[in-house]
């Protein structure tokens, strides 16, 4: 929630977003006070008839504290709820609780502000915000469990998504609020279109419709090149290029950029590398894409960037097995190489793995006391689907059941696989490196007096 509202305060730093249009107009009826200077203009010329009315929008107007703020234009909404100024209210409501640092409330405001005006920008933006964010981070009582957790993810998304896609309609024809500068109008349009984008371009990638995903988080990224916000739509992008069949090679750029600003973040690398050998047809060049990416300034790719295609499956294949040795191998040219149509190739790594003990991290999928389902190659540990079954040499005890979704050291056997959907069928498997908690030894009792004879 932190990292939330950082974000958006950084989206509304260069001018407040809500600030605008919160006055009543510059001629009230006789009698009423005037409106605070440089602010009566943005009312847009609309008139409150009723003197109480009025001077109570003006007195929730003019508090500079945010609660004090807030609690005055609560009373307002209630006392005055078919106010010609409703939408404004709700707006400088909304402000004042983003200052406040109350992302709940902002959000409640916000979906009370669409039932008054059904294509208010603002509120429209602040709520595919804040459903992104909220699909990216679920609460933590949600997160314990895995089947509840991915569909919140997928609620989440789908509505960031929606009101993003109205946003984006609803910014095109926003009009310049009175009082705003060019400068601060363009910035806000930028700001909220990137930020609409890429909620649509998330929500279309956890429905796994890459080609939407890449379209709307490109156009994110085009929109606002050097904006900070645009950081958090990167990997995402290069998900959305990765996961399309075939490859997007321009998914490789954007991973290596993920890569920079994670400081080499182990996940976004490894799942990178893979995407890259994939295409590639091997790991060389990799590393220099990595450095390029980290000294390149831009976010997009440089002028004429490319990575030459791969040779075909079989193809790599052959190369992998004539210049690295099996023992250096990992899971996913283990896969490449079984799955590549290459029987020759094929064969020759799985006579030399075929019944010996191999060691290897992997994510768990699925666990029970006699196997477990996990994924040991980075495509399928993003994919959260299981590429090896291991058989335990053993029942697991309670105080050796790994988590699912946790990474756990193992060790087992290969005796067979599967080509499509591709598995590996190991037994003797065991942890690495993992042992039973010590069972606390009984407390000692103090020896039993004895009662002194009579």
């Amino acid at each position: 929630m932190k990292k939330s509202l950082l974000v958006l305060l950084l989206v509304l730093a260069a001018s407040p977003l809500f600030a605008q249009q919160s006055a009543p107009p510059t001629t009230p009826a006789a009698g009423q006070p005037a409106a605070p200077a440089g602010q009566a203009a943005a009312a847009q010329q609309k008139v409150i008839k009723d003197p109480a009315e009025y001077n109570a929008y003006v007195t929730a107007v003019n508090q500079t504290d945010p609660n004090a703020k807030a609690q005055a234009f609560e009373a307002f909404l209630q006392q005055y709820p078919n106010s010609v100024m409703k939408p404004e209210g709700l707006e400088a409501l909304m402000g004042a609780y983003q200052q406040l640092g109350n992302l709940q409330k902002v959000g409640d405001t916000a979906d009370r502000l669409l039932q008054a005006s059904p294509n208010n920008v603002r509120a429209l933006f602040v709520l595919a915000y804040l459903h992104r964010t909220q699909a990216e981070t679920p609460p933590a009582n949600v997160q314990q469990n895995p089947a509840q957790a991915a569909q919140y993810v997928q609620q989440q998304a789908a509505q960031a998504r929606e009101f993003g896609q109205r946003g984006l309609q609803a910014v095109e024809t926003w009009a310049k609020p009175q009082g705003m500068s060019d400068q601060e109008y363009t910035q806000q349009k930028q700001q909220m279109t990137v930020v609409m984008d890429g909620a649509v371009g998330f929500g279309a990638l956890q429905q796994k419709d890459y080609a939407t995903a890449a379209k709307y988080l490109q156009a994110a990224i085009d929109a606002g090149p050097t904006s900070p916000i645009n950081n958090g739509n990167i990997y995402p992008l290069a998900i959305a290029y990765l996961e399309q069949q075939p490859i997007n090679p321009t998914g490789l750029w954007y991973v290596a950029k993920a890569a920079a600003l994670t400081n080499n973040n182990p996940a976004v690398v490894r799942y990178g590398k893979a995407k890259y050998i994939k295409y590639h047809g091997s790991d060389q060049g990799w590393e220099q894409l990595l450095q390029q990416a980290r000294a390149t300034p831009t976010i997009q790719p440089p002028a004429g960037w490319t990575v030459a295609p791969a040779p075909t499956p079989a193809e790599q294949a052959a190369k992998l097995v004539a210049t690295k040795p099996v023992a250096q191998m990992s899971f996913d040219e283990f896969q490449l190489i079984l799955t590549s149509g290459n029987q020759q190739a094929a064969t020759q790594v799985w006579d030399q793995i075929k019944s010996k003990p191999i060691a290897f991290e992997a994510k768990v999928i699925d666990a029970d006391k006699a196997r477990l389902l996990l994924a040991a190659t980075a495509e399928d540990i993003a994919a959260n689907k299981a590429d090896v079954e291991l058989t335990m040499a053993g029942p697991i005890p309670a105080t050796l059941m790994p988590k699912i979704g946790e990474m756990e050291k193992v060790q087992g056997n290969p005796q067979r696989y599967d080509v499509s959907p591709f598995l590996i069928h190991m037994t003797n498997g065991a942890f690495i490196g993992k042992r039973p908690a010590a069972a606390k030894p009984p407390a000692k009792r103090p020896p039993a007096r004895r009662r002194p004879p009579r």
